[in-house]
């Protein structure tokens, strides 16, 4: 499913127009990541938890010269999902 299919879908579950389900589909992402940015878990019940993950700092390869180099430390988007979800795929 992407973004505008998501859009169609709230916009004639909601019966709104086109424009004001893109808005709606927009602020929740944008509080999302908003919270994200802040270090914030986001918790949605029986859909999954959004949070951001530290990779630690590590040594990798070129693996073009198969030279060594250092990766710096990270921040990644993490998605668990709630076991109502897990069930409702199994």
């Amino acid at each position: 499913m992407s973004k505008k299919d998501l859009i169609d879908a709230v916009a004639k579950e909601l019966d709104l127009t086109k424009d004001r389900a893109g808005q709606v589909v927009d602020t929740v992402i944008d509080q999302i990541k908003a919270a994200m940015k802040d270090g914030k878990e986001v918790r949605i019940p029986d859909f999954g938890t959004f949070k951001v993950a530290t990779r630690a700092a590590r040594e990798g390869r070129n693996p073009l010269t198969g030279k060594t180099i250092q990766i710096a430390e990270a921040k990644a988007a993490k998605f668990t999902p709630a076991k109502g979800l897990k069930d409702l795929l199994n």
